[in-house]
């Protein structure tokens, strides 16, 4: 049985993921792997009812975190775990990066604290002695400003998209905390580019695998 692969897409809005991430997961099923797609904070009923809590619902930065963490614990055990053990590839919309990126970087929230609730949340039996993390991350790494004029008047903001420039250099500046703290399961992604060169660099990274021909 092949083994499986877990591939996390990690950006702020705006920065192009979801294009990307069905584009990909066209180029792995033209491959011959069974490709599951799901996203974070989601991707289980009741990961989806705690993701409407998070992106809408006032709380303070501790709560946030811990409802992030609470779906993604149910996320791991009901839909990513048991892809992997059947050798799928996971290709989720964001996973633990996001929530060093906004609620550490954002928000300011304690990252010690964070890391904690990491090693909690994704210690599993398929990793003896470690926590479970994407095999691959791609950043699409994008200006705050670029990302706002792409989605100027594309949906009503939850949230976080409607907080301030600010907000997301330093969100911004956590992703590039997290590449630099473990940069081997990087691929940072220059995401201020036409979009077929943008899908070549993606390309690139998941070649370099051995992922996709």
């Amino acid at each position: 049985m092949r083994q499986g692969i877990f591939i996390s897409f990690e950006g702020i809005d705006g920065a192009g993921k979801s294009t990307h991430i069905d584009a990909l997961a066209a180029a792995l099923r033209a491959a011959g792997r069974t490709v599951v797609l799901t996203r974070e904070p989601g991707g289980t009923p009741l990961a989806e009812k705690l993701r409407a809590l998070a992106l809408n619902d006032p709380m303070d930065p501790l709560t946030e975190a811990l409802v992030m963490f609470a779906a993604r614990r149910d996320h791991l055990l009901q839909v990513i775990e048991p892809a992997l053990a059947r050798g799928d590839v996971v290709l989720c919309d964001r996973f633990t990066d996001a929530t060093f990126a906004y609620q550490g970087g954002g928000r300011g929230f304690d990252l010690q604290v964070l890391g904690e609730l990491e090693r909690w949340v994704q210690t599993v039996p398929a990793v003896p002695g470690g926590v479970r993390q994407p095999d691959l991350t791609i950043w699409f790494d994008l200006a705050p400003e670029v990302a706002a004029r792409r989605l100027a008047g594309a949906r009503v903001p939850d949230k976080f998209e409607s907080q301030p420039a600010e907000f997301f250099a330093r969100v911004a500046a956590g992703y590039a905390r997290r590449c630099a703290e473990q940069p081997a399961r990087f691929a940072r992604i220059d995401a201020d580019r036409p979009r077929d060169e943008v899908w070549r660099a993606v390309e690139a990274a998941v070649k370099s695998r051995g992922w996709i021909a």
